[in-house]
């Protein structure tokens, strides 16, 4: 089980200067900063992928093996997320999941679905706008990864604002979620946006600290699966980031981050990673 950093110049600062240790960066696929951040590193991608609106073109297909094989990086990541203009009711919830399953198919067919992990979508925010409702049911998130033989990328920051949105604690959310098939956990704060709007990548308060140990017990005891890396969302580059990336708050959270990552090993570490196909 790793700890990774989103990169930023701020980490980048931070690594070359000693102050913090990460052992994996984590990048969109964008060709200029995987170039930047694997000066200061191992870089692995996380895909901007989403389940449900569509099969991909080739092309697309192609690019992404490109990226995970310069970069070895472990899983294809993509988003549970059915569009809500297809499927605004309940009652589309069969048809939503076959969008899903057809979207999981194909990388599964391309990559192996060993290879494949799916993950959960926050709900309320801007960007979620063409995200049915239905793709935040835990029911319907493990009914999708299971049948279809995927792992889960579990974010806790996503999972919180799901549970704030239905007033339940999150910890019940996220065990209904299928956590036997984890496969990475993302974390971040919660905070709002200079406008007010509830956000995730902000810097880590207590009630997120709590969360993170929480996840990492649930690990180490076995009662989850074994993650191959905690990603730290917190960072970024141009004006979606310009207010949080502060150097400061990553050079006080990521080494607490990964001396509890450290601290969370299982007893068993499970074996080698898949690679699937390119």
């Amino acid at each position: 089980m790793l700890f990774s950093l989103n990169y930023s110049p701020e980490m980048a600062a931070l690594i070359r200067s000693g102050d913090i240790e990460v052992d994996r960066i984590k990048c969109p696929e964008w060709p200029d900063m995987i170039a930047e951040a694997s000066t200061v590193g191992q870089v692995y991608v996380h895909f901007k992928l989403m389940a449900g609106q569509g099969l991909l073109a080739r092309e697309l297909l192609d690019s992404v093996a490109r990226f995970r094989q310069e970069t070895a990086t472990p899983y294809v990541n993509t988003h549970i997320g059915p569009s809500s203009a297809l499927y605004p009711l309940p009652s589309d919830r069969p048809a939503a999941k076959d969008a899903v399953r057809r979207s999981f198919d194909q990388l599964s067919e391309r990559f192996g679905p060993d290879a494949v992990i799916a993950e959960n979508v926050p709900y309320p925010a801007r960007s979620d706008n063409d995200k049915s409702l239905i793709s935040i049911d835990p029911e319907f998130i493990s009914e999708v990864i299971e049948e279809s033989g995927v792992g889960l990328l579990l974010d806790i920051g996503h999972a919180r604002r799901v549970a704030e949105h239905w007033g339940i604690d999150p910890r019940i959310y996220m065990s209904r979620l299928p956590v036997h098939r984890l496969r990475e956990i993302h974390i971040t704060g919660l905070g709002y946006s200079p406008d007010g709007m509830r956000v995730d990548h902000m810097p880590m308060r207590d009630e997120d600290w709590d969360l993170l140990g929480w996840a990492l017990d649930n690990v180490q005891s076995g009662n989850w699966a074994e993650p191959w890396s905690v990603s730290c969302e917190y960072g970024g580059v141009g004006e979606p980031f310009r207010w949080r990336s502060r150097a400061d708050v990553i050079a006080h959270d990521a080494p607490r981050m990964l001396a509890m990552v450290r601290a969370a090993q299982p007893a068993v570490t499970p074996q080698t990673k898949p690679t699937g196909e390119a």
